[in-house]
């Protein structure tokens, strides 16, 4: 049975207590104190209130019925630069040209700059957005870093002040630094080896960063209005949970990888794939060590937080002010499904993030409610600016401020997520859902792919290999057909899809389109 956090339990209780009482700000007249809960590489089906199998996130879970769960919400581009280059700025990728991989300086204003103009205090807890803007350019005012992997971060030096010098893990730390002593606990930045964290629980990266943002919120004047982001590196790998999680996991019945139908599983071999970084059959003793790394990880983490949820309500209570809470991820990962490790895909494993926006009572949002829209993290940027009253720049993303509220609302007919290639030609993709479908096409080969999410949300059959189902493969099709034909590299021609086009991390983007009755219908 896993050890709960003594603190994560006082927390809760103040969370509790902070909600049975009614709210007395008017979200009308006071700004909106806002927080941004982001782990890293966090699949969006891992929250127990979707009743995933094993997963326990009670605070989290919180969140979801104290606000909206956005069930289909996805990374436009599925890696942490691009991914966290849209949600800062509210632009597609298409729009902006960030398409893969690679970094850009941002020209654009950003998500923690309008809330800084805006009059608000802006913060960021460790983990960088992973652009090369340093994080006062982006609009953070106070930054306290902390990314597991960067030397001489402010996470590192807590490390180095408390770890001597000649235990073995020290003296890797203070000579080769934070990668080589991670190295030797025997876990990896990008692969499924997982192991407990070998130190005192409080000196974990992710309790590191809840802790530090819990002491700038307890220490912050209550009368500034505060615009919070808490970046963790967790799920992403290492995969070192505590060890009462990780061996928590290990005890239990863990769920199967998803296993497509469509999926060439005799070309694949154990660990091994292509060079073990896109293809990969995880299965036995690894498999089962991996996915209890991850969902430690995750429930660790959902620890941690509540007692920064629970004083960061409570403070916002006692200044008669309105609380925003979000939770998202920049991508998600694979973790064995189809015989992918990691991200960069369009399967849902990867593209699909968690995505709640909760708020204080007095919002009267719809609470508790699911929606089954596509949205993605451009939308953030416009959300909270609706609901705060900021000004929002020219952006892509759409505020969702009408379906919190219960209104029906049409946020997009469907989405287009994409990534250039990353680990391989082959890996390169287009996507399209509008929720319920998801069609896939590979510009490196052309091979399409079309999924029934309702019907097969493990993405197992791939309709588009079956006669009956040529109609509504080609209407989908013809979306693409449209939705690329300004592209630059050449996809489309406008009347079909154009395989083996150059396909850079990087390209001009194509102008941002105002969006109107007639672009609505075309998901732009």
């Amino acid at each position: 049975m896993i050890r709960r956090n003594p603190f994560a339990v006082a927390g809760l209780l103040m969370w509790l207590l902070a909600i049975a009482v009614p709210a007395i700000a008017d979200p009308a007249a006071a700004p909106p104190d806002i927080l941004i809960l982001m782990p890293d590489q966090m699949r969006g089906d891992c929250l127990s209130i979707l009743e995933h199998p094993v997963v326990r996130t009670p605070h989290m879970d919180r969140l979801a019925r104290e606000g909206v769960l956005f069930r289909r919400a996805y990374a436009t581009v599925a890696s942490c630069i691009p991914a966290r280059y849209a949600m800062l700025t509210g632009l597609y990728p298409q729009t902006s040209g960030v398409v893969g991989f690679r970094q850009r300086p941002i020209e654009t204003p950003m998500l923690p700059q309008i809330f800084r103009d805006a009059g608000y205090r802006t913060a960021l807890f460790g983990r960088s957005m992973h652009q090369s803007d340093g994080a006062q350019a982006l609009g953070y005012q106070v930054a306290v870093k902390g990314s597991t992997y960067v030397e001489g971060d402010d996470y590192v030096q807590f490390l180095q002040e408390r770890l001597p010098p000649e235990t073995p893990l020290g003296r890797r730390l203070h000579q080769r630094g934070i990668r080589a002593m991670v190295a030797a606990m025997g876990v990896t930045y990008n692969h499924w080896e997982a192991e407990p964290w070998p130190l005192d629980d409080d000196w974990h990266p992710t309790s590191w960063v809840a802790r530090q943002a819990h002491e700038f919120v307890e220490a912050a004047a209550d009368e500034e209005p505060l615009f919070l982001t808490a970046s963790f590196y967790a799920p992403h790998p290492p995969l070192f949970p505590p060890e009462c999680y990780f061996e928590a996991y290990l005890q239990r019945e863990l769920p199967p990888p998803a296993r497509g139908a469509w999926v060439d599983w005799d070309s694949l071999t154990p660990q091994g794939g292509d060079g073990g970084r896109r293809r990969v059959l995880l299965q036995g003793e690894p498999l089962r060590r991996a996915q209890a790394g991850y969902f430690g990880l995750i429930e660790h983490l959902d620890d941690a937080v509540a007692p920064l949820i629970a004083a960061f309500t409570a403070r916002s209570e006692r200044a008669g002010r309105p609380w925003l809470i979000v939770l998202t991820s920049d991508h998600g990962e694979m973790l064995g499904d189809h015989g992918y490790f990691r991200k960069c895909e369009p399967y849902e494993g990867s593209a699909n993030v968690p995505f709640v926006i909760s708020g204080s009572p007095d919002w009267n949002f719809a609470a508790g409610s699911q929606s089954m829209q596509p949205v993605c993290l451009e939308d953030l940027m416009p959300t909270l600016a609706d609901l705060a009253g900021v000004a929002c720049p020219p952006v892509d993303g759409v505020s969702l401020a009408p379906r919190l509220r219960g209104e029906a609302q049409v946020v997009r007919p469907w989405l287009h997520f994409e990534h250039a290639p990353t680990y391989a030609d082959a890996q390169a993709f287009h996507a399209l859902t509008d929720g319920r479908f998801k069609y896939i096409w590979r510009p490196t080969d052309g091979a399409e792919q079309l999924f029934d999410l309702k019907e097969d949300p493990l993405e197992e059959r791939d309709l588009a290999r079956e006669p009956a189902r040529q109609e509504l493969l080609e209407q989908w099709r013809q979306r693409m057909v449209r939705r690329l034909a300004p592209r630059p590299e050449g996809f489309s021609d406008g009347q079909s899809l154009i395989a083996g086009r150059p396909y850079r991390p990087l390209n001009p983007g194509v102008p941002r389109q105002e969006r109107t009755d007639a672009s609505l219908e075309d998901g732009t």
